[in-house]
C-alpha cells in the first residue's frame, strides 16, 4: 500500500511534526509540551520517546520506530516500524515498514498524532516526505520546530559558532556528504559543523585536510551532547585520531555513536576552557543515590539535576496508615469542634495524612479557620500552602523540632483561650517537640498519623551498583534512611561519597561503617544538596590545579583509599 493512500474508512486526524531537540528534555519548547499533553498517539524513535513521553498524558499510545538495520550507512535509512505497544490502537494492523504510512495509520479515527524527531523537523532527512504524504492524503498537520542538534550540542560544549566578525558557518552530514560537498567546505575558512559518528570522525577530519583545510585547524568533538553523558575532546584535524586513541575511545560494534564535530578557530581549547559551562557543573555526570520516598525525593532530584547529577531514587521508607485509626479520627473531629489552639506539622507526610483524612470526611482547608498552624520546615510549609493553608509559624533558625520550639510562644491563659496542641506525626518520632511544648505550658495530643516501615529491596541491578561502587554519592536525610538502605540493599562501596543531613545521621552512618564526607550546614535536604555540590566543585578544582583529569568518584581505581573529609 502506498504511503500516500489512505486506508479504507480513515477519518482525518491531525499530525504534529515535533522537534525533540538534541537530547536534553529541558530544551523542549512550550508549544512542544502543549502538543504532547494533547496527543493520542506518539510516533518516534525509541531514544526520542525517552525525551518526550513524560510530557504526554496518561494512557497515550506509543509507536516506536527504528532505523532499518540493513542500511549500509547507520542513521541514513528511512525509519522503520519496530514495536507497537499493547495499548496502541494500531497494534492490530499489519506491520508496515514505511514510517510515513505508520503516521497515517496512527491518525485513523481522528486521533491527534505527534511525530517526534530528534533535533528539528526541518533538518530531519525523512520528515519532509512524511509531511508530503499527509498533504497528499488530506491529513492536516503542523510543524513545531526544535533545537537543532548541530546548533544545540556546540552550545552545550561551550563552542560558539560565530563571533563578532560573523564568519561563515557550514553544516555537513559526513554520513551522506559527497566529494563536492567536502571540496566546498574545505575551500572555506569559516566554521564547519560536522554530524558524524565517533568511529568516523577521524576519517571526516582527513576529508577536510584533503580538501584544503590545514592540519592544525582546531577541532572539538562532542558525544552524547546536551545529556549528562556528554563528553568533549579538543584537538586539531591532524591530531584527533591520536587524541581519541589516547582517550581509549574504542570502536563501537553498532557503527559508532553520533557526534558533532566543530572545525574552526572558535573551537580552540582556550575558548572552551572559559565557555564550557555544562560539563563543568559541580556534579556533572555523578550518579547520586537518593534514598527517600518518591514524593520526598522529587524536589531534591530536581536540584541535583541542576548541578549536573543523575539522581537515582530508591525508596527506603514506605508510609502506611496507623494500625488503629480511631485516635486520628477523633483528633481531626476535634479540629472542627474547636478543641485545639494549634496544630503542628513536623513533616510533609504529616500534612498528607491529615489532608487524606480531611478528604475522607469531605473537609477542606477551611476547617483550619481559627486554628494556628505551625510547620517544622520549608518543605512542610510548602506542602501546607499547596493544601491551601498558610502556616502561622515556621522556624526562623534551625529547620527542626528544636528550631520550632525556639520560636513557639509559651501558653498564656489571658491570650490563649485553648491550651491544647494537635501534633500529628510518625509512629517513630522523637519526643523532643512534645516535651518542649509541655514545658511551655501546653497540653499536647500526640497522635500517630502514619507509620514508617522499611521499603522493599530495590532491583538486583541497583543493589549491585550500591555495593560495587556504581554510585558516585549517596544522600542520607535521616538515621532511618541509613539503617533502611543498608538493610534492604547493603552498605555503599568505599569509593561512594557519603553525605549526611546532620550530626545524628552522620553518627548512624559511622556506626554502620561508613565514612562521612559531606555534612549539611543545617538540617535541610536542599542545604545537603548544596553541600554535596560544593564538595564536587572543590574536588574538580583540585584536580584541575594538579593537572589531573576530572573524574567521578566511581571512576577511582578499585581499592583506592578514601580520605576522611573535614566538610
Amino acid at each position: 500500500m502506498s504511503p500516500t493512500t489512505l486506508p479504507t474508512g480513515l477519518v482525518h486526524g491531525h499530525v504534529t511534526f515535533l522537534g525533540a531537540g538534541p537530547g536534553d528534555p529541558g530544551l523542549l519548547t512550550l508549544r512542544a509540551v502543549e502538543a504532547l499533553a494533547n496527543a493520542d498517539v506518539l510516533v518516534a524513535e525509541h531514544d526520542v520517546l525517552d525525551v518526550v513521553r513524560k510530557h504526554a498524558r496518561h494512557g497515550v499510545a506509543e509507536v516506536h520506530t527504528d532505523p532499518d538495520p540493513s542500511d549500509p550507512v547507520p542513521g541514513t535509512g528511512a525509519p522503520q516500524l519496530a514495536v507497537v505497544d499493547g495499548t496502541s490502537t494500531t497494534a492490530g494492523v499489519p506491520v508496515v515498514r514505511d514510517a510515513a504510512h505508520l503516521v497515517m495509520e496512527a491518525a485513523r479515527g481522528g486521533r491527534r498524532v505527534v511525530r517526534a524527531v530528534s533535533g528539528d523537523p526541518g533538518l530531519d532527512t525523512y520528515a519532509a516526505a512524511e509531511m508530503l504524504a499527509c498533504a497528499a492524503a488530506g491529513v492536516p498537520f503542523e510543524v513545531v520546530p526544535g533545537v537543532a542538534t548541530a546548533v544545540g550540542v556546540p552550545a552545550y560544549a561551550g563552542v560558539p559558532l560565530r563571533d563578532a566578525q560573523g564568519a561563515d558557518v557550514r553544516f555537513v552530514d559526513a554520513r551522506t556528504a559527497s566529494d563536492r560537498c567536502w571540496t566546498e567546505v574545505g575551500a572555506s575558512d569559516g566554521t564547519v559543523v560536522v554530524s558524524t559518528t565517533l568511529d568516523s570522525v577521524a576519517a571526516a577530519a582527513g576529508e577536510l585536510v584533503s580538501a584544503g583545510r590545514k592540519p592544525d585547524t582546531p577541532l572539538t568533538v562532542t558525544v552524547a551532547g546536551t545529556t549528562t553523558r556528554q563528553r568533549t575532546w579538543t584537538a586539531t584535524l591532524g591530531t584527533i585520531a591520536q587524541t581519541l586513541k589516547q582517550a581509549k575511545v574504542l570502536p563501537s560494534p553498532e557503527g559508532g555513536r553520533p557526534v558533532i564535530a566543530v572545525v574552526g578557530e572558535r573551537s580552540s581549547a582556550a575558548q572552551r576552557d572559559q565557555l564550557s559551562w555544562f560539563e563543568s557543573k559541580p556534579l556533572f555526570g555523578w550518579r547520586v543515590l537518593v534514598p527517600r520516598t518518591k514524593e520526598q525525593a522529587a524536589s531534591l532530584s530536581d536540584q541535583l539535576r541542576s548541578y549536573g547529577a543523575v539522581p537515582h531514587e530508591v525508596p527506603t521508607i514506605a508510609v502506611e496508615p496507623p494500625r488503629t485509626p480511631q485516635q486520628m479520627e477523633r483528633a481531626v473531629k476535634g479540629l472542627v469542634t474547636g478543641r485545639y489552639e494549634w496544630i503542628a506539622f513536623t513533616s510533609v507526610n504529616a500534612v498528607k495524612a491529615v489532608r487524606e483524612k480531611f478528604e475522607e470526611y469531605g473537609l477542606d482547608a477551611r476547617a483550619f479557620a481559627g486554628i494556628k498552624v505551625a510547620a517544622v520546615g520549608e518543605q512542610t510549609a510548602k506542602a501546607l500552602i499547596a493544601f491551601g493553608v498558610k502556616p502561622d509559624l515556621v522556624p526562623s533558625g534551625e529547620q527542626s523540632a528544636a528550631g520550632l520550639l525556639e520560636d513557639w510562644p509559651p501558653y498564656d491563659p489571658v491570650f490563649d483561650p485553648i491550651d491544647r496542641v494537635f501534633l500529628p506525626r510518625a509512629d517513630i518520632a522523637t519526643e523532643t517537640l512534645v516535651a518542649g511544648l509541655i514545658e511551655l505550658g501546653w497540653e499536647v495530643d500526640d497522635v500517630t498519623a502514619y507509620r514508617t516501615v522499611r521499603a522493599s529491596p530495590p532491583p538486583a541491578e541497583t543493589r549491585e551498583a550500591i555495593k560495587g561502587g556504581g554510585f558516585d554519592a549517596v544522600l542520607f536525610t535521616s538515621s532511618s534512611t541509613v539503617r533502611n538502605l543498608v538493610g534492604i540493599a547493603g552498605k555503599p562501596h568505599n569509593v561512594t561519597v557519603i553525605a549526611c543531613i546532620g550530626p545524628a545521621t552522620a553518627k548512624t552512618a559511622e556506626e554502620h561503617g561508613l565514612r562521612v564526607d559531606v555534612m549539611a550546614p543545617e538540617p535541610s535536604v536542599h542545604k545537603l544538596a548544596e553541600a554535596l555540590a560544593d564538595f564536587g566543585r572543590r574536588r574538580r578544582a583540585a584536580a584541575l590545579e594538579a593537572g589531573d583529569p576530572v573524574t567521578r568518584p566511581s571512576e577511582r581505581r578499585p581499592g583506592a583509599r578514601r580520605r576522611r573529609s573535614t566538610t
